[in-house]
């Protein structure tokens, strides 16, 4: 046992990424200081801008401290202190969006419009009211609660098994988050959650999308959803939900995006890893309609863009390593 925890410890101590500052904390750094820029532009106009500069200034000290303590003590622990810092602080970023884009009209009547077009329905609307039984729902919200573990299962796994790709992986994924969130910014699309119960269920049964203009900018409540027998995954995606969630990012779905991601990056370095992940996936992408987060549009394009993301961030960081 003594014997194990030496080697583990050996282990731990061997160095691969560079003694400077990874690359995933570069993208984080650019991106903290685009969007301060923006809240400076729109200072008059946000909700509370002084609070997100000061968050934004302990975010970068938090960056540097964490460099500092890897140049002192340079180790694969240490390694992971820092990256693992800029991967939690997704859940800060993803709410963060929702305060640009409620300064612009709502475009859910467009998307809702389009999937009437082209499905003849609502299929996130009919799809939860005729299949709620606890069978169904339960698997489904575990596939979609899921999300995060399946970024850290890939992160830890290159961690443990592929030290040498775990910067890499780690800035594909931030950056890939990081450009879903500047698309949301300018995209302001709720998703159904917020949409129906904002327009009544009478109207999307008769196909009517009404325009809701700035009606986000001072609603950004989420409404129960249907119960199933409060279920285990059913309680705890709603908790999740009622903590984080806001009336941004539906489209695309990064959901969908940033998961296809981790499956071609699992595929790529172990596909008995992929070919485990896969049910989780599979799960995810179809909860995200069950549950009201997205329309079925913003899962196709979710699949798109998920590909071209990984594909673009993928040769950045080539470029830049």
């Amino acid at each position: 046992m003594v014997q194990g925890g030496r080697m583990a410890l050996d282990w731990l101590k061997r160095i691969g990424p560079s003694k400077g500052e990874f690359l995933i904390e570069k993208a984080s750094l650019i991106y903290t200081g685009l969007t301060s820029i923006a809240i400076v532009l729109l200072y008059g106009q946000m909700d509370h801008p002084l609070q997100m500069l000061l968050e934004r200034l302990i975010i970068v000290l938090a960056t540097f401290a964490f460099v500092f303590i890897y140049k002192k003590y340079p180790c694969k622990a240490t390694a992971f202190l820092r990256i693992g810092f800029q991967l939690s602080l997704l859940s800060y970023w993803y709410p963060d969006t929702y305060e640009f884009n409620r300064l612009l009209p709502n475009l859910d009547h467009i998307f809702a419009q389009a999937e009437q077009t082209i499905f003849g329905s609502q299929p996130a609307f009919w799809f939860q009211r005729d299949y709620p039984q606890l069978w169904i729902s339960e698997p489904l919200n575990m596939g979609y609660f899921g999300y995060y573990p399946l970024i850290a299962a890939i992160v830890c796994w290159h961690f443990i098994k592929r030290f040498d790709l775990f910067e890499k992986i780690s800035f594909v994924l931030i950056t890939a988050f990081f450009l879903y969130y500047i698309i949301y910014m300018v995209l302001p699309v709720a998703g159904p959650q917020f949409y129906f119960p904002a327009i009544g269920e009478e109207n999307v049964l008769a196909g009517v999308f009404p325009a809701l203009g700035d009606y986000f900018n001072i609603h950004s409540e989420l409404l129960p959803g249907a119960e199933h027998g409060e279920g285990f995954f059913y309680s705890l995606v709603e908790g999740s939900q009622a903590i984080g969630e806001r009336p941004t990012a539906a489209f695309p779905s990064s959901h969908v995006g940033i998961s296809t991601i981790i499956m071609l990056m699992g595929w790529r370095s172990n596909k008995r890893l992929a070919l485990y992940m896969l049910p989780f996936y599979l799960l995810l992408c179809t909860a995200t309609v069950y549950i009201q987060a997205h329309y079925l549009i913003d899962v196709f394009a979710g699949w798109i863009s998920g590909y071209l993301l990984y594909v673009f961030t993928c040769w950045l960081f080539r470029k830049l390593s």
